[in-house]
């Protein structure tokens, strides 16, 4: 055999090797998930809370209490984290947020939250349904809408 044909052999068992690892790895890590999100719900309860404000920052400047940063992975410290400020009855409490109820989340307004902890997990509007926000649009729909007017 050429030694190109045992290379090539060589690199498709590593990458079968890894592959097999990874979805080893991806099964343990979903039934830690699972496991973690039936805790959570577990713990959640329902509040009314006036939303004051709302962003993403550095887990280190949201101004979340101490236990939370310290017990947070050294490499997560420094990503992004979606943040709400809400006064919850005479509290003004500072709130983590889910990625998918972020964008749902109105500024300035009452709105009923499901929170577990200091972290929201769903929302609903107090008075009428909540708006929702409109997606953006890609580079090329915006070229095709364009064309669509020209060709009217």
């Amino acid at each position: 055999m050429s030694t190109g044909t045992i290379v090539l052999i060589v690199v498709l068992i590593i990458l079968i090797a890894a592959l097999v690892a990874l979805y080893f790895f991806g099964k343990k890590t979903e039934k830690k998930q699972a496991e973690q999100k039936a805790q959570m719900d577990a713990m959640a309860q329902t509040m009314n809370m006036l939303i004051i404000d709302k962003k993403r920052m550095k887990l280190k400047e949201a101004g979340l209490p101490s236990v939370v940063v310290e017990n947070t992975p050294k490499y997560l410290r420094r990503t992004k984290v979606a943040v709400v400020k809400a006064k919850v009855g005479p509290k003004i409490m500072t709130l983590m947020c889910d990625e998918k109820v972020f964008p749902l989340i109105p500024v300035k307004k009452e709105v009923k939250a499901v929170v577990s902890g200091i972290y929201i997990t769903g929302v609903k509007g107090v008075r009428g349904p909540l708006e929702t926000p409109q997606k953006k649009k890609g580079f090329f729909a915006r070229f095709k809408k364009e064309k669509d007017n020209t060709e009217k």
